[in-house]
């Protein structure tokens, strides 16, 4: 018997078997999850109703697959054909029976920088027998077989096509990867970008790449070029990419087929926080775009932010809707933004269903910034959080109180456009929304819902001076000054409330490959530093483990290409002083709550269905502190029963809501965070709902599992 099991789990491997143990019968894709948050218009819905109000309460565990890479997980996965696809923490593919969590196969690869970012999900495409996995894993692009997850040969150079393919030739060295999944359409498949988000990013073109074969389709510059629309919207050499780059979309698209228009929310320009030497609007950054789906010609666009100076990118992919308006059916588009606003326009010509006014902002006092005069809002919908901190909104709970309303007093805080300042700014919302990569739902009735954080951030806007050797015991000493300290500190100790780990003692944590792949590719919040030598990055390498003899010698090093020797100028006068929330002592938000919300609006009239606050700290719930509400990430699910699944909380929980009242209907604890948007889906009459549990962002615990639940 042992030896039958052991040429059964041969022939599993192999691929062999795989065929044998695939699903035969075909589900009618309404009933299944066969793309990103549920479909082309993204909008999280489900026509499943046998989970509904008054049997939810029974839902219980049904599988739970363990992945084995501990880690963030923000994974949306997909189910096609009683199929479940989903990505690890290190960013491998896998297919798992969908009514089991039975693995069928996953990809292992053991390439140097592998997994040194996130995941939101990967791409199904299909054309007779041609069943294609679509993901992405650095700088690659990468095609499957579905069923096997071998790679397609034919697809590119034996599998695999570069997404710098159509970004230009300052993008062979820069960072670029992709976090969220391509969008489909007929045989192109429309690719995201991440990019550095400093003076060294590469350009933010929109990418479509042939599915069959790989090759790059077509390319839309978000940074014009002479003779291109929007072109004089930036100085005249930006489209050069020496000083200036980004705009890209990071945050995925959505796509009207029947139509052929793919809809793009585009990034800011970078460096983020600082554009004196990108004065102007800067077209197409900070935008909707409308493009054809074909050549990706423009067709329409609107800008949510002129000259953005503090990261307000769209968060999500906008969501597709149809709505009425005086008994009429428009097909619209959505977009939920950090800044907490939602703008609606028809689809067809960018038309605004809402009146959008522009309204006057705060001048910056930053020399060689000039902050764009005025800001668009929308009438309506009202903003779904909070624009402003005054100290009658201080926390009641905090227990530093004066130290913290002298911070406070100390600081800029007009607004949600209130510029970064020398002596430090309140950005509320904070960096981090308002809206998230989550992003919205939407059902056919035209009602949003939508989870919205509520915390603030402190950043402040430090001179970017040329680093001095002379005040560091060695070279990676004073690359750790100039490159990491801002995040990680100056004592190497981070700060795990606004997502940076502790570098102290990491020999006894990370092997030492592991840590010069992440300072070469990034990962997760961090860039790439690109701009080191290797030189310097052994250096920092050697600091940050202690090495001293190492860093001795190193410290003698004197070829070009050491920043401490060229005594070059910094590309951009200025640097922030960190990613820091604005938390009391004990890391809690000084802001009073809700710390986060749960959200209804009805896109048709722009008015609130309902609102209530969402996420809790159990340690203040257990004190007597209810109702407090927290940060998210990761969307809602909604279903045709007038059921809303949202995770996403530090608190473990995953909840279902009713979703036309907002009442709480079951919980129950994850084995760690949820920091994903769920999937619904059937298989063989039985439905399900499942959640990748990786935790780790907020400093909540590691997780490795997807875990499902289902009636009993």
């Amino acid at each position: 018997m042992q030896r039958i099991i052991l040429i059964i789990s041969f022939l599993c491997v192999g691929g062999v078997l795989t065929a044998l143990m695939w699903p035969e019968k075909a589900v009618a894709p309404n009933r299944e999850w066969p793309e990103y948050l549920g479909g082309p218009d993204r909008n999280h819905y489900s026509t499943l109703t046998q989970i509904n109000a008054s049997n939810v309460s029974k839902l219980s565990k049904v599988w739970e697959y363990h992945t084995q890479d501990s880690g963030q997980i923000q994974c949306n996965p997909i189910i096609v054909n009683g199929v479940l696809y989903g990505m690890t923490a290190k960013t491998q593919p896998f297919a798992i029976h969908a009514a089991t969590g039975q693995e069928i196969w996953r990809r292992q690869d053991t390439a140097k920088g592998s997994g040194l970012s996130t995941s939101r999900g990967l791409t199904y495409w299909e054309r007779g027998n041609d069943k294609r996995i679509l993901f992405t894993n650095g700088p690659w692009l990468y095609a499957l077989d579905a069923r096997t997850g071998k790679p397609i040969a034919s697809f590119g150079d034996q599998g695999r096509t570069s997404l710098k393919a159509g970004l230009g030739e300052t993008a062979t060295t820069k960072m670029v990867i992709s976090n969220t999944p391509g969008t489909v359409f007929e045989d192109l498949i429309i690719m995201p970008l991440r990019l550095s988000e400093g003076s060294d990013a590469a350009l933010g073109n929109v990418q479509a790449f042939n599915i069959v074969t790989g090759k790059l389709a077509w390319a839309f510059r978000t940074i014009p070029q002479p003779g291109e629309y929007g072109y004089d919207t930036w100085p005249k050499d930006t489209y050069k990419n020496t000083e200036v780059g980004a705009a890209n979309n990071w945050a995925g698209m959505a796509v009207d087929r029947k139509r052929g228009i793919v809809f793009v929310p585009t990034g800011s320009a970078a460096f983020d926080f600082y554009g004196g030497n990108r004065n102007g609007s800067n077209l197409f950054a900070n935008c909707l775009l409308a493009l054809d789906a074909r050549t990706g010609q423009r067709k329409w666009h609107y800008q949510f932010v002129h000259h953005d100076i503090l990261d307000r990118d769209p968060p999500a992919p906008p969501n597709l809707v149809t709505l009425t308006r005086n008994g009429k059916k428009i097909d619209a588009v959505a977009q939920v933004t950090k800044q907490g606003y939602v703008f609606v326009f028809d689809r067809e010509n960018g038309t605004p269903l809402f009146p959008i006014e522009e309204k006057p902002m705060p001048a910056s006092d930053i020399p060689g910034e000039e902050a764009w005069p005025t800001q668009p809002i929308p009438t309506k919908p009202a903003p779904y959080a909070r624009q402003q901190v005054t100290e009658k909104e201080l926390s009641p709970y905090l227990e530093n109180r004066d130290s913290m309303l002298a911070v406070f007093r100390e600081s800029r805080s007009e607004g949600p456009f209130a510029p970064l300042s020398r002596q430090g700014t309140i950005i509320f919302p904070g960096l981090d929304g308002g809206a998230e990569w989550g992003g919205a739902a939407v059902d056919p009735d035209g009602i949003m819902y939508l989870n919205s954080s509520e915390m603030a951030w402190l950043l402040a806007l430090n001179e970017n001076k040329p680093v001095d050797e002379t005040k560091f015991v060695s070279v990676g000493a004073r690359v750790y000054a100039a490159n990491c300290s801002a995040c990680h500190g100056a004592e190497r100790q981070g700060n795990a409330a606004s997502g940076f780990p502790s570098l102290v003692d990491i020999s006894s944590k990370r092997q030492r490959d592991h840590v010069m792949n992440v300072i070469t590719s990034g990962k997760g919040m961090m860039p790439a530093f690109t701009q080191l030598t290797a030189d310097e990055k052994q250096a920092l390498v050697a600091f940050l483990f202690g090495e001293a003899q190492e860093e001795a010698g190193l410290k003698q090093v004197k070829e070009p290409g050491l920043v401490a020797d060229k005594k070059e100028t910094p590309k951009v006068p200025y640097r922030i002083s960190g990613y820091t929330k604005f938390l009391d002592k004990k890391g809690y938000p000084a802001v009073a709550p809700p710390w986060g919300t749960l959200n209804a609006i009805n896109l048709n009239t722009g008015e609130y269905v309902w609102k209530t606050v969402f996420g809790e700290y159990p340690e203040l719930t257990a004190k007597g502190i209810e109702q407090t509400g927290s940060e998210s990430y990761g969307g809602p699910v909604i279903t045709a029963s007038g059921l809303l699944f949202i995770a996403g909380t530090k608190d473990e929980k995953f909840r279902a809501y009713d979703k036309k009242t907002g009442k709480l209907l079951w919980e129950t604890k994850l084995p760690a965070a949820g920091f994903a948007t769920p999937s619904t889906y059937e298989v063989n009459g039985k439905q399900y709902v499942v959640i990748a549990c990786g935790g780790t962002k907020l400093g909540a615990k590691k997780g490795d599992s997807y875990v499902a639940f289902a009636l009993p």
